[in-house]
């Protein structure tokens, strides 16, 4: 997902120049760390305590030159109109965040009015469309079938989330302002491997393949994780 970012970007933006980016529920601050490292000036926001002091760890073993591109807020992503004025930044984060929100219009609204015209909306939200491919292919055939009709699952943290729809985001992006200008699959091949999996001897070679993936039809459309990226008008 990074380098689908990392092209967005470079497709928008001259090379060099230093953007204004906002995090939206940052977590331990690993994305937005990687962007104040490139130059950028960084701001996160996260609500969980424990992420941001995280986060301020990680943060403070870092040059004096990164930390002073970066800051961290705490507060709720559905409070931007409190922390910041309209049209204030370049590029908007939200990854891994929407699953947890109950009704996610406000909180897209919301960022979309931080972003300056022409800025970059990145969003990465669980693929509703692709729910029973995980139950699926583990041989949970209940549990595939179940998934085809709806929109809620249990992730691996055993907590019960919400997954979004391409078509439904799409509509939602151009109705806020800031439509959909491309989207990705993520985790296409890898997302039945368990999370304390060793790393693969031949990672460069899957991580080619997974981005290959990410970008084909139909490849991307079976997805665990999407990710789309709207343009602000």
């Amino acid at each position: 997902m990074a380098r689908q970012l990392d092209e967005q970007i470079a497709g928008r933006y001259p090379v060099g120049q230093r953007l204004r980016i906002l995090d939206v529920g940052m977590g331990q601050g690993t994305q937005a760390l990687r962007l104040a490292r490139a130059g950028h000036q960084v701001t996160g926001l996260e609500q969980d305590s424990t992420m941001i002091a995280e986060a301020r760890r990680s943060l403070a073993s870092e040059p004096d030159g990164i930390r002073e591109r970066m800051r961290i807020i705490e507060g709720d992503g559905r409070d931007t109109g409190v922390h910041f004025l309209p049209g204030s930044f370049d590029v908007v984060l939200c990854h891994g965040v929407l699953m947890y929100v109950e009704e996610p219009d406000p909180l897209l609204a919301g960022m979309a009015r931080m972003l300056a015209p022409g800025g970059l909306l990145s969003l990465l939200v669980r693929n509703a469309d692709a729910l029973a491919m995980r139950p699926g292919l583990s041989g949970d055939w209940t549990g595939a079938l179940a998934a085809f009709d709806t929109t809620a699952y249990r992730n691996r943290l055993g907590l019960d989330v919400r997954a979004d729809r391409l078509a439904t985001l799409t509509a939602t992006l151009a109705g806020i302002g800031a439509p959909l200008h491309s989207w990705y699959g993520v985790r296409v091949f890898t997302d039945t491997a368990p999370d304390d999996a060793p790393i693969p001897a031949g990672l460069t070679a899957l991580l080619a393949a997974e981005e290959r993936a990410g970008r084909t039809d139909p490849y991307r459309g079976v997805a665990a994780l999407l990710h789309l990226c709207g343009v602000r008008g």
